[in-house]
């Protein structure tokens, strides 16, 4: 068939029917029949080597899963002997709390015994106003907790890291914030505060005076009356309310009614050392 301008258009159907295998095929047809014409041996040795390397892996894996397996009981043999020591320790250290607080209220009593009423009372004041003694009023809660994590929409996971999360530095911030708004007494989960107080974070722990506490914070202090709103009017105060709104931090402010607050441990004073009696060289006399 030609066209009107009397060049011959190309018959589409006719060539497909005279060479119907496409020029690709036609080649991946001729490289099989160049690797069929090979040797039979060196077909043989490379199929030996496949298998060869397919069976050291597969041996590998399971010597390593051997491996695994076995240590899996001593791993957790372990693991539960550093839980019971954990645990042993704690009630030890339990109880020698408890014991230190017998033995500080027998020390108050024979100190009043022996002292005059005056005297006496103003030791006790003294010992309040440093955290030493146990305080008991009227005053403020402030509760903060963590935002729940985030979880992954498709696979569940909860995501690493958490900007709502209480920090140590949240808690400083709340304990500065109530004295700077007249709070005569603090304490954190129960863990009464005095000056030589640490807040400081170990990990993914918070740590009062060396002792660990989890959320949710309970931060209680002993003050006026407005401590309460002090503290709510105090920047502070205004960045916990934009905690809670950006990131979901939990954060509570409550008057509390006859607080008892613990008295804290007792310093470990390194440089203070009581003035000795005077020797005859500092007397001046010869």
């Amino acid at each position: 068939m030609s066209s009107p301008s009397g060049s011959r258009t190309p018959d589409y159907l006719t060539e497909l029917f005279l060479d119907p295998l496409d020029p690709a095929y036609a080649a991946a047809a001729e490289r099989r029949a160049r690797r069929g014409a090979e040797k039979p041996w060196v077909r043989r040795s490379a199929r030996a080597a496949s298998l060869l390397t397919i069976a050291v892996v597969g041996f590998l894996l399971a010597v390593a899963y051997r491996h695994v397996v076995a240590a899996e009981p001593e791993s957790s043999r372990i693991r539960a002997g550093l839980v019971n020591e954990v645990h042993s320790r704690q009630a030890t250290t339990d109880e020698l709390t408890r014991r230190a607080e017998q033995l500080r209220d027998e020390v108050d009593r024979l100190r009043r015994a022996a002292l005059a009423e005056d005297e006496a009372n103003r030791l006790r004041m003294l010992a309040a106003a440093a955290g030493l003694g146990r305080v008991r009023g009227d005053g403020v809660v402030v509760e903060v907790a963590d935002a729940p994590d985030g979880a992954d929409p498709v696979t569940g996971a909860s995501g690493a890291e958490n900007p709502g999360r209480v920090r140590d530095q949240d808690l400083q911030a709340v304990v500065n914030a109530l004295w700077n708004a007249g709070a005569e007494a603090v304490a954190i989960n129960g863990q009464r505060l005095s000056s030589t107080s640490t807040i400081r974070r170990a990990g993914s722990a918070i740590l009062v005076d060396f002792k660990p506490v989890t959320s949710p914070y309970r931060v209680e202090a002993i003050g006026p009356d407005d401590l309460d709103r002090r503290f709510e009017r105090s920047p502070t105060g205004e960045l916990f309310r934009l905690f809670s709104r950006a990131y979901g931090m939990s954060v509570q402010v409550r008057r509390q009614a006859d607080v008892t607050l613990p008295a804290a441990t007792d310093p470990q004073l390194r440089y203070a050392r009581p003035p000795g009696s005077p020797t005859p060289s500092a007397t001046g006399g010869r």
